[in-house]
């Protein structure tokens, strides 16, 4: 069963951006993963909290294989990066 990982992100500067994206999206493919949502256009309909900078949306094919890709050790320096200009929050969800 597919899993979803769902980040809402905040960025504080771009400086981590440049590096990031590229070798990120590289540890996705190597665990079947591919961006839905990345960025883009975003228009609130409930709630109070302000909209994030960023919502990313990531498929893989189970929550066995987002998990990997999250503790996978080269993406751990990753994600010191990504803390270094951002606040984020990250889930992993199971699909239907």
């Amino acid at each position: 069963m597919a899993a979803y990982v769902i980040g809402r992100v905040q960025i504080r500067n771009n400086d981590w951006v440049a590096e990031y994206g590229p070798k990120t999206a590289a540890l996705v493919e190597k665990y079947g993963g591919k961006f839905l949502v990345r960025r883009g256009k975003m228009d609130k309909l409930e709630g109070k909290e302000a909209l994030p900078n960023v919502v990313v949306v990531i498929e893989f094919p189970s929550m066995d294989k987002a998990k990997a890709w999250y503790n996978d050790p080269e993406y751990a320096p990753l994600i010191k990066l990504r803390q270094t200009g951002s606040d984020n929050e990250l889930m992993v969800v199971e699909g239907v």
